[in-house]
């Protein structure tokens, strides 16, 4: 039987694992960028009951190229492109290996003192990168995800909107929360979970062009929902949406959340990371006059891998008072001092890992010129992309690329809207079996597009040629009703 793993054990089995992970990124593009298995052959070649005695791990690591490789869908691969990056690095690994190795439970400051204070310093120091207001510096906590993130908040805004009685009290009329057809769906689940209802998520209209929330049609539901005896909790304004990267006019909306006594939250899961360069400070527009809180996920284009977002909340009170509950055996000499950030309050578990470390890693290891760098490189292959879409009559941009996202359709010539929205599915379709890249699509002034997302670590100029050169290729002919045909001529 098989005991605890020894120190020296876990050396030899640690250099193995750190040796296939180096292994695994060098030789990535030989892998289908999706996987090919079928559904539950992966769970087929795993036994059906567990082990009554322990087999080592050597078995594991054979197990691992058996049994797990064939059914991972390869994110790092520099031929995926499907759904915004979800980025990893050399030092981030590291500093979740850290941050497994030590093995603490962060929940409290008393439970391990720097595991918070790091977490508060180094989300200052993206503030600072980002050229986040001064009023968020202090105000900063590492959710696992965007959804945690807006879900908190809700629970943040419906506290104040309630004047302090929401979490002790519930509920007791109806409440409201505004976004827009463009907004991600966590907010319509975040308002089933908090009680407010999906029925409640008023939908506010968009620009036609940009896909950008129109704040004057806002102001009049706010006015609307008022007037009917409902209580205004929160909107959400996006920066950088899921679908096209449409970014939402900030402060218009700010303005409109300020006549109304509104909490505004501005997601900018994606995006946000942009504003490590000067040169897309832009986005920033509105934040300090008007946002409550802010959010951005540095594992999706920022070097540091899942899970790590930020949020930024301007006044803490509204959060803790929602969530803070502190039975006896959590009480301790600093938490009743009043003194020290307690993370336990800002989040919907008790328990946290440290995660600050693998964030503190990477920005250590790449500075600011490295971060810059890589937000840079990703938004120069989406031009060049948009370049060579815009420059072939066969093609459809569907707009200037504001970041790293490039949305575009082949030119169906000829052909009915419905059948030219089969083909360009059929065409994605085709070019994901191929194994060589993975695209994903979305629908926008009344057509299917395809999404090309770029900013992998691993993803250079080649590969984005190939990807584009592949697209042309597979545009060409596509396979409806059985036969090849081509579907632009």
């Amino acid at each position: 039987m098989s005991g605890h793993m020894t120190p020296e054990e876990f050396r030899r089995y640690g250099k193995q694992v750190i040796d296939w992970i180096a292994d695994y990124h060098e030789k990535i593009e030989s892998y289908p960028v999706l996987s090919r298995v079928r559904p539950g052959e992966v769970a087929a070649g795993v036994p059906e009951h567990p082990p009554e005695r322990g087999e080592g791990f050597d078995a594991l690591l054979a197990d691992l190229d058996r049994v797990i490789m064939p059914g991972i869908t390869h994110w790092q691969h520099p031929g995926f492109f499907a759904y915004f990056p979800s980025n990893v690095s050399g030092p981030a690994i590291l500093g979740d290996l850290l941050s497994a190795g030590i093995g603490i439970q962060g929940m409290l400051w008393a439970t391990s003192p720097a595991c918070t204070e790091l977490e508060t310093r180094v989300l200052d120091w993206l503030a600072e990168l980002m050229d986040l207001p001064a009023r968020f510096r202090g105000g900063g906590v590492i959710q696992d995800s965007a959804s945690s993130a807006v879900l908190v908040v809700i629970l943040a805004a419906l506290q104040r909107a309630a004047g302090g009685t929401a979490a002790r009290d519930g509920i007791d009329r109806r409440h409201t929360i505004y976004v827009s057809s463009q907004t991600h769906s966590s907010l319509e689940k975040a308002a089933r979970i908090t009680g407010i209802g999906a029925a409640n998520v008023r939908v506010v209209d968009v620009d036609p062009r940009t896909l950008a929330m129109d704040p004057a049609h806002l102001d009049a539901l706010l006015t609307e929902d008022a007037a009917a005896g409902a209580v205004p909790v929160l909107v959400c304004a996006t920066v950088g949406t899921t679908s096209t990267t449409a970014v939402d006019p900030v402060p218009e909306i700010g303005a409109v959340c300020r006549a109304h006594g509104v909490w505004l939250h501005v997601d900018a899961a994606y995006a946000g990371a942009a504003a490590v360069c000067p040169e897309f400070r832009w986005i920033n527009a509105g934040v300090e006059d008007h946002a409550d809180s802010y959010a951005t996920n540095p594992h999706k284009w920022l070097l540091t891998n899942f899970d790590c977002t930020a949020l930024w909340v301007a006044d803490r009170e509204p959060l803790t008072g929602a969530l803070s509950i502190l039975p006896e055996y959590l009480r301790n000499t600093a938490t009743t001092s009043g003194e020290v950030i307690d993370y336990r309050d800002w989040q919907i578990p008790l328990g946290r890992r440290f995660r600050a470390l693998k964030l503190w890693s990477v920005i250590r290891w790449y500075g600011a010129e490295g971060l810059r760098e890589h937000i840079r490189t990703g938004v120069g292959l989406a031009r060049d992309l948009a370049g060579w879409i815009r420059d072939d009559p066969d093609f459809e941009l569907f707009e200037e690329p504001k970041f790293g996202l490039v949305c575009f359709r082949p030119r169906w010539k000829g052909l009915p809207d419905a059948e030219a929205d089969a083909a360009t599915l059929a065409v994605m379709e085709r070019l994901n079996a191929s194994g060589d890249l993975y695209l994903t699509h979305t629908r926008a002034r009344g057509h299917v597009l395809l999404r090309l997302a770029i900013g992998g670590p691993a993803t250079g100029d080649q590969h984005v040629r190939n990807a584009w050169e592949r697209v042309r290729q597979e545009s060409g002919q596509v396979r409806l009703g059985g036969h090849v045909q081509d579907m632009r001529g």
